[in-house]
């Protein structure tokens, strides 16, 4: 049986996630070259070598990224050990990890609050990023769950539809579009648009449905969030589509724009990696949060003039 401790497991876990002997050391507050003697030691025990070195970069061998996949095992099953005692205790304490995309922030962190109201003992690790990025985190298996608004194609997850999450055109109360209804998706055609980063899904969606219609629109400004986006239209830079639910403040500037084929009917997914054994403390949030969302619904609004008022 190979000799190795759990701590020599952990620095070689965060040292492989990381690729660098430097950043494992600061995550875990040790030396550097603890760091390095543990995964040392480490590979004497196994025999092969763990890493292989190119400029500054480490990269996982064949015999690392085997045990790399088994330290991520070991320590989910620890977890989930302690969890399932806590919870033979009558109490519910350990940590949910939750990657989630950027746009959720409009009722996620309520949802948060609520759940740990009813659980104080439970930690939350959050990680709020787009779509691309939490793909990576999917095929790292960082999370316990995942909040997203478009399902992956190459990973396989076990999902469920919790919330609509319908996409709409946002524009300036004082655009010459803004006074018509039923506008033809074609005289968007042109029009100075405002979009997410590559790799969101709302970018992705808005423009697969423009191709569809052979519409072509002007990219005049990229913004990695919707806030900005949003400060951006009421400047007069152009239009945009986003979520329904960014708009859940009131605003006396923007205005949804009653185009053809919107809004694009989308749905919130939560998910899990397919095989993964999800914890008390993941499994207790997925059923608070099925039911939490059954009655939320998207926020309405009324007009005011062209004035959004939420209601």
């Amino acid at each position: 049986m190979i000799q190795a401790t759990l701590h020599q497991l952990r620095v070689f876990e965060a040292t492989a996630r990381h690729g660098s002997f430097t950043k494992a050391a600061e995550e875990l507050y040790i030396t550097q070259p603890t760091v390095s003697s543990q995964v040392k030691q480490l590979t004497k025990a196994i025999g092969l070598p763990l890493f292989e070195q190119i400029g500054k970069r480490l990269y996982l061998t064949e015999a690392g990224k085997e045990l790399l996949n088994t330290c991520q095992d070991v320590f989910d099953r620890l977890d989930n050990f302690e969890m399932k005692i806590a919870d033979l205790k009558g109490t519910k304490q350990g940590t949910l990890r939750l990657g989630v995309i950027t746009t959720t922030k409009y009722f996620v962190p309520r949802l948060l609050g609520e759940f740990c109201e009813h659980y104080p003992g439970i930690d939350i690790s959050l990680q709020v990023t787009n779509h691309q990025q939490l793909h990576q985190r999917m095929l790292n298996n960082e999370d316990d769950l995942y909040i997203l608004s478009q399902l992956p194609e190459d990973v396989e997850l076990h999902s469920e539809a919790f919330l609509e999450n319908p996409l709409v055109v946002i524009a300036r109360k004082d655009h010459p579009l803004a006074k018509k209804s039923r506008i033809p998706i074609t005289d968007l055609n042109g029009e100075p648009f405002i979009m997410r980063e590559t790799g969101s899904g709302t970018r992705h969606a808005a423009l697969k449905l423009f191709n569809q219609h052979k519409v072509s629109v002007k990219v005049r400004l990229e913004l990695g969030s919707n806030e900005a986006i949003k400060q951006a239209i009421a400047g007069g830079l152009g239009i945009s589509v986003l979520s329904k639910h960014t708009l859940s403040c009131a605003s006396n500037e923007l205005t949804i724009l009653d185009v053809d084929h919107f809004p694009i009917e989308r749905w919130w997914y939560v998910g899990y990696l397919s095989g993964k054994q999800l914890s008390v403390i993941a499994r207790t949030f997925l059923q608070f949060l099925i039911e939490e969302t059954k009655d939320m619904g998207v926020p309405n609004f009324s007009r005011n003039g062209n004035n959004l008022i939420a209601v």
